[in-house]
C-alpha cells in the first residue's frame, strides 16, 4: 500500500511493523527505502523534518572521500565511489558530476607525489565510473584553468570529479516518498521519546508528536537507532549503561556571492594556517566555502556557525585566492552541523574513522544503532544495516535494489513538459530551471496541480525567490510538510536559496490559509518559528532579520 498522506498518530499505532526506524536523515530515510522496497512493514520517523538535521549542513559532495585514503580507509572510499556512480543514475535530477582541482602546494603536508599516487588509487576503486580519469596540471595549465589562484610555492595541480548535489534535502526527501510509495508509514515532527521493552527486549517505540504533543506507542520487531548525533540521547534511559557512541565534530560552511578569481570548478586546497582541507565550491551562482572539524559538546538542535570560524574559512580563502577580498560583509549565508562520528575522548579530529559503525546491542535484542555514516555511501549503509535486521528478524538476506531502482524525480528529460508550458504560465527561465533542478520528472506533478487548480497557476515572488503557489500545496499534499520552515528549507528549497527576496516567508503564509485552510493564528506562529530558524543561518553575515520582522508585522496586520 502506498501512503500518500500523513497518517494521524493514533493510526500509526494501530499497526505492528518489522522495523521501526528512528531518525530521518539520508541513513534513515535509505534504510527505510531499502526495507519497503523488499516489502518489510516499515515506520520512518523523524523528531524534526526529513533531512533537516545533518543532512542539510553538509558541503552537498557526492564523493568517495579522497582525504580518507591518507588514514587507508579503502573500503569506504570503494564503497563511497560505487555508491557515486549509482547516485549519477537513480538520482540524476539531484547528482550531477563535479570537477575538481587540486593546487600542489609547498605547503601542503602531503608531497605530489603522494597526492599523484593517492589520485591514481582514487581512479582504481571506481575503475568502472562514467566521469574522466584524473589529470596533472602543470603550473601554466593550472594559470590557464585557475588563474585567481595564489601562485607562490605553485607547483601544479591534479584535476578530477566528484559529485554534487546541491539539494541534500531534495535527495532525503526523495527517498523518503519512495519508501512511502512502497509502503513504507513515514512521520515528520515525531520524536522517540522512550523505546518499549520486554525483559531485555525492545518491543517498539513509545513517540510523541511535537506539535500536538499527544503520544502513542508502536510495536516493533527490530528497532534502528539511526538518529545521527542524537544517537546516544534515543538510548538514555533504556540502556542507561551502555558507554557514549558519539562524538560528533562540528563542520561550518559560509555562501559568499560571486568574487573576484573566483573558480569555476571546485577547489580542494589544504589551509596555510592548519593543513585543514577547504573546499572552494561553486553552488547555486555562489560559492559555499568550508569546512571546519572541532569537536562540539553544545545543543545539537541549535548549532550555528561562529564568528570565528567563519573568519577562519574567509583568511584562508583569501590566502588562496589573493585577489578575491573576502570579508564579513561577502557572507550571505552561514550554516553548521554535527557529523555522527564514533566517539574519540581526544586526539586529532581528522584522523577519527569516518566510516560506519552498525551496532547489534547484545544487552537489547532487538536494538541496532548507525553510529557514523556520511552522505554519499547511504546506499551502502542501508544495505548493510538491513542484513544485520534481516538476520535478527530470521529472514534470508534478500537482493537488494534501491541502487537500481530510480527516484520519483528521476525520470527522462524532466524540463521538456515544463518548458513548454512556461509561457502560458509565465515562469521565467531562472525560475524553470530551479523547478527542473528540485523536482526532476515530477514537475508533470506541479502542471497538473496547475491544470485541475488554475488559482494554484500563480507565480509568487521574482527574481531568485520567485515560486509557484503550486509547490506549497505539493508539498504540503504529497511531501510531508508540515510547518512553513519544512515547505521553505526542506520543500521548494527557496529557504537556501541565495538572493531569495525577503517576504517568501510571508508570500507562503499566504498561500496556506487562501488555499490550505490554516488559521492566521498558525501561520504567523510558525512565522516566527521560521524567523528564528533564519537567524541560525545569517547570524554571522551582513543580513539582519530585520525584512523577517516587517513581514511579519505586516502579516499580521493586514490578517487581522
Amino acid at each position: 500500500m502506498s501512503n500518500t498522506t500523513r497518517l494521524d498518530l493514533d493510526e500509526v499505532a494501530a499497526h505492528e511493523y518489522d522495523l521501526v526506524v528512528i531518525g530521518a536523515g539520508i541513513n534513515g530515510a535509505a534504510i527505510a527505502r531499502e526495507a519497503a522496497l523488499q516489502g518489510t512493514r516499515t515506520l520512518l520517523i523523524d523528531k524534526g523534518d526529513f533531512g533537516g538535521g545533518t543532512s542539510s549542513w553538509s558541503s552537498r559532495l557526492m564523493h568517495g572521500g579522497l582525504r580518507y585514503l591518507e588514514f587507508m580507509e579503502f573500503a569506504l572510499v570503494h564503497e563511497s565511489l560505487r555508491d557515486r556512480e549509482a547516485l549519477f543514475d537513480i538520482a540524476s535530477h539531484l547528482v550531477k558530476p563535479l570537477p575538481f582541482v587540486v593546487p600542489l602546494y609547498g605547503h601542503n603536508h602531503k608531497p605530489g607525489w603522494m597526492m599523484r599516487v593517492g589520485m591514481a588509487m582514487y581512479d582504481a576503486l571506481s575503475w568502472n565510473k562514467s566521469v574522466p580519469r584524473h589529470r596533472r596540471l602543470n603550473k601554466k595549465a593550472m594559470a590557464v584553468e585557475l588563474g585567481g589562484l595564489d601562485t607562490s610555492s605553485l607547483a601544479g595541480g591534479l584535476h578530477y570529479y566528484d559529485g554534487q548535489v546541491e539539494f541534500a534535502e531534495r535527495l532525503v526527501v526523495e527517498n523518503v516518498l519512495d519508501a512511502a510509495r512502497h509502503g513504507a508509514t513515514v512521520r515528520n515532527h515525531t520524536q522517540a521519546i522512550a523505546l518499549t521493552t520486554q525483559g531485555s527486549t525492545v518491543t517498539g517505540v513509545e513517540l510523541l508528536d511535537v506539535t500536538t504533543g499527544r503520544s502513542a506507542t508502536v510495536r516493533a520487531t527490530v528497532v534502528v537507532n539511526a538518529a545521527g548525533p542524537w544517537v546516544d540521547d534515543v538510548l538514555v534511559g533504556s540502556a542507561p549503561s551502555m558507554p557514549r557512541l558519539i562524538g560528533g565534530t562540528k563542520g561550518t560552511h559560509a555562501v559568499v556571492g560571486p568574487f573576484p578569481g573566483a573558480p569555476t570548478c571546485a577547489v580542494y586546497y589544504e589551509a596555510r594556517s592548519d593543513n585543514r582541507a577547504v573546499l572552494v565550491i561553486p553552488w547555486r551562482g555562489h560559492f559555499l566555502i568550508g569546512t571546519t572539524d572541532d569537536r562540539f559538546d553544545g545543543d545539537l538542535d541549535t548549532v550555528a556557525a561562529t564568528q570565528d570560524e567563519i573568519d577562519y574559512i574567509l583568511a584562508e580563502t583569501n590566502e588562496l585566492i589573493p585577489g578575491a577580498g573576502l570579508t564579513r560583509e561577502s557572507v550571505v549565508m552561514t550554516y553548521a552541523g554535527v557529523r555522527p562520528l564514533p566517539f574519540q575522548a581526544d586526539g586529532d579530529t581528522r584522523a577519527i574513522s569516518r566510516s560506519h559503525d552498525i551496532v547489534d546491542h547484545d544487552e537489547l535484542e532487538g536494538l541496532i544503532s548507525v553510529v557514523g555514516g556520511k552522505l554519499t555511501p547511504h546506499l551502502s549503509l542501508a544495505e548493510e544495516t538491513l542484513t544485520m535486521v534481516y538476520r535478527k528478524m530470521k529472514r534470508p538476506k534478500p537482493t537488494f535494489c534501491a541502487r537500481s531502482t530510480p527516484l520519483p524525480g528521476a525520470g527522462p528529460d524532466p524540463a521538456r513538459g515544463l518548458r513548454a508550458a512556461a509561457d502560458d504560465l509565465g515562469l521565467s527561465e531562472h525560475l524553470v530551471d530551479r523547478l527542473v533542478a528540485v523536482y526532476g520528472s515530477r514537475v508533470d506533478e506541479l502542471l497538473e496541480l496547475t491544470r485541475t487548480e488554475p488559482t494554484l497557476a500563480e507565480v509568487v515572488g521574482h527574481g531568485r525567490g520567485a515560486f509557484l503557489a503550486a509547490e506549497v500545496m505539493l508539498a504540503i499534499r504529497e511531501e510531508y510538510a508540515v510547518t512553513l520552515a519544512d515547505i521553505l528549507h526542506r520543500r521548494i528549497m527557496i529557504g537556501i536559496e541565495p538572493g531569495a527576496q525577503d517576504g517568501a516567508a510571508e508570500a507562503v503564509g499566504r498561500i496556506l490559509e487562501q488555499h490550505a485552510g490554516w488559521s492566521t493564528d498558525h501561520v504567523a506562529r510558525d512565522l516566527r518559528e521560521n524567523q528564528e530558524y533564519v537567524k541560525r543561518l545569517t547570524s554571522c553575515t551582513r543580513h539582519t532579520v530585520a525584512s523577517e520582522l516587517e513581514a511579519q508585522a505586516s502579516y499580521s496586520t493586514t490578517s487581522s
